[in-house]
């Protein structure tokens, strides 16, 4: 196994690597959370593997959680299909930081890159450690102590709004009531602090009127998204790109429409 650093704050590639051997060694799993701990996001090129042996990689590292929204692989359904077609182009374009509309958001998710774009379609990831490290001590003490609400229906509200949004989406919505996490948390293998407020589902910081709520938030948003605290990763057919939602958010970068891009995607808490 070779491990480079993809970016300054945040990233790593593995190389010399095939997935299928980490279900038999328990060094091998621990390597690797270790590595995701330290990188926030792993990067694997050409991993050739099957849905089913996706999962085997994936339970490795936690169980399984659904997702309300997305399809899933016929035969496979702990594996979610994330596509973007002319007809049904994607919609998440706001950084974030994967279901954290959630009680118990997932730990880690794990991208399979199946159809790409012939150009475009590029994800970015930040860390959101390096962005709370990077704040004054004035605004990490204003921060403590601190809670946000986060919204399914504010995540998805352009699916929401729709012809037929509700109706297709209210067993979701009704599954799925908004949420307090602390703004600030502390990642429990590290035990390094990240902000933990992201564009997509956090509509609303608690104990403050609306204005500086959006103020602050706005001012957080703005430090996560930081050119010096991400990594652009450009897909190719079969890599697969592993995150820790701990420390990091992501975006979807939609440059693309109206060409095809298909992942498998599969969530795990702990």
């Amino acid at each position: 196994m070779k491990v480079e650093k993809s970016a300054s704050a945040i990233g790593a590639f593995i190389s010399d690597f095939d997935i299928r051997v980490v279900a038999d060694s328990e060094d091998v799993q621990k390597t690797l959370n270790t590595l995701l701990t330290e990188y926030g996001v792993l990067f694997f090129q050409e991993q050739p593997v099957s849905p089913q042996e996706l999962l085997g990689f994936a339970r490795c590292f936690g169980k399984v959680q659904d997702h309300p929204a997305y399809s899933t692989v016929n035969g496979v359904p702990e594996v979610q299909i994330l596509e973007s077609t002319k007809e049904a182009p994607n919609k998440i374009e706001h950084w974030h930081s994967d279901m954290s509309f959630r009680k118990k958001p997932p730990i880690i998710t794990i991208l399979h890159a199946q159809v790409i774009p012939a150009s475009g379609g590029d994800t970015l990831w930040a860390s959101t450690e390096a962005a709370y490290a990077s704040l004054d001590e004035d605004m990490k003490l204003k921060l403590e102590g601190l809670s946000a609400l986060h919204e399914f229906e504010h995540g998805f509200r352009e699916s929401l709004s729709e012809p037929g949004g509700r109706k297709r989406l209210a067993e979701a919505l009704a599954e799925n009531p908004p949420v307090v996490h602390p703004v600030i948390k502390r990642h429990p293998i590290s035990g390094k602090k990240s902000v933990y407020v992201n564009r997509l589902f956090t509509s609303k910081i608690l104990g403050l009127d609306k204005e500086q709520s959006a103020i602050l938030l706005e001012n957080l948003f703005e430090k996560i998204m930081s050119d010096e605290l991400t990594v652009r990763f450009s897909w190719k057919v079969n890599c697969i790109a592993m995150w820790d939602n701990r420390n990091t958010q992501h975006k979807p970068i939609n440059d693309y429409f109206p060409e095809h891009r298909k992942m498998h995607r599969i969530t795990l808490v702990e």
